[in-house]
């Protein structure tokens, strides 16, 4: 797909236009959602605050869950020839390892491909597609939203908050999540890389080093993903500097100082996000149904974050068309979707938090990968609850 886009075509018009959905961020779960319901010939339009194709912190492995659903967007996924990820192996900071086959499996594919040729695929459905706006707030009022931006302003009769893990609109909208006090499940920071180096094509694998573990597999084009989540405390205590704590911290895993030492590293600088959060969310916030990590994340060493952004996009879009069409209330889409919502993710979202837990201290992490190594039926049972079936 071409990535190049024409940003003077999808300019709303000067006379306050009505759309039917506004949505707010343009991620995996936001575009989705606009192609979904562009195909149905809704007026849609996604307003994204930065410019395609653009780097962000993400593990950047789907589960296999979402092949089908991508591929009947329209996104030709049989067409490209991306790494299929069939084998896990995870490594304690002590060094040692268990490896394991995924019962499902996933792909590789980077955001900063994924993401743009989306946009370009909703574009090509119909759907409005406006990048470098940022929205400053979200009114809703006689069942319309306005949508106020820096020099424009949106209404629609349907808002989507897809806008990821944390965004001036939890500020702005006082989120519960964003006004808790700093504590295990909500002051993590992501940092990322994209590395060149050998690994094998099918595999993936989490490196865990003390309160914090570093993901690696294949994307498009033989380059590796290299993503890790820790503590801002690891931070603060290297004098904030990524390079001192991967140092003085990571590279006490053997694996992962390997590969610091020999991989070819792509940017002069990784890609960063503060303040990430585990901790619970509300699905629905002002009448805005929220999408993605917006709505509640996944920890990502249970790699399906991708999957459920995905997913929550069709529970969200049927939803949104039954009200549309006059076939719900918007009271009832809202506990509709948030129903849905809960059903289908609140059990991996719960698996995920117990799973982070035991991944945090560098012994309570060494005597739980000893005790799960003789025991694969456990690790089999654990990836089982934090993945869905294809849908």
């Amino acid at each position: 797909m071409d990535n190049n886009t024409n940003n003077q075509a999808d300019t709303p018009s000067e006379g306050m236009e009505i759309y039917d959905v506004a949505i707010i961020g343009g991620g995996l779960a936001g575009l989705s959602l606009a192609i979904q319901l562009a195909k149905e010939n809704y007026k849609v339009i996604v307003l994204e605050k930065e410019t395609y194709p653009f780097h962000k912190v993400c593990g950047e492995y789907i589960s296999l869950e979402s092949w089908n659903f991508l591929e009947h967007l329209g996104y030709p996924l049989s067409d490209m020839e991306l790494p299929i990820i069939k084998n896990l192996t995870v490594s304690s900071p002590n060094g040692n390892t268990i490896h394991h086959s995924l019962p499902l499996g996933g792909f590789g594919i980077s955001r900063y491909k994924i993401d743009a040729e989306l946009a370009q695929l909703a574009r090509s459905m119909g759907a409005v597609v406006m990048e470098g706006v940022k929205v400053n707030d979200v009114i809703f009022n006689n069942e319309l939203f306005e949508v106020l931006c820096a020099a424009i302003s949106i209404k629609a009769r349907v808002a989507a908050g897809s806008f990821g893990k944390r965004s001036n609109l939890d500020i702005k909208w006082k989120r519960r999540f964003a006004e808790q006090k700093m504590g295990k499940l909500n002051n993590y920071i992501g940092v990322k890389y994209h590395i060149k180096i050998n690994f094998p094509v099918d595999s993936i694998a989490l490196h865990n080093f003390s309160n914090g573990y570093c993901g690696i597999s294949k994307v498009e084009n033989n380059i590796c993903c290299f993503c890790y989540l820790t503590t801002a405390a690891n931070l603060k205590k290297s004098v904030n500097s990524i390079e001192t704590m991967e140092k003085n911290i990571l590279h006490k895993n053997p694996f992962l100082k390997d590969i610091f030492s020999t991989a070819e590293f792509l940017w002069k600088e990784p890609v960063t996000i503060a303040r990430v959060s585990f901790t619970k969310k509300k699905q629905v916030e002002n009448h805005v149904l929220m999408i993605g990590d917006a709505a509640g994340m996944i920890t990502p060493l249970c790699g399906n974050g991708m999957s459920m952004a995905l997913h929550g996009s069709k529970l969200a879009a049927g939803a949104v068309t039954k009200f549309l069409n006059g076939q719900l209330s918007r009271q009832v889409m809202e506990q509709q979707y948030e129903q849905q919502w809960k059903t289908a993710f609140g059990s991996r979202l719960r698996t995920g938090r117990f799973i982070q837990r035991m991944f945090g201290k560098s012994r309570i992490t060494n005597i739980f990968i000893a005790l799960l190594k003789p025991f694969p039926g456990i690790t089999s049972f654990l990836i089982r609850q934090t993945h869905g079936e294809p849908f």
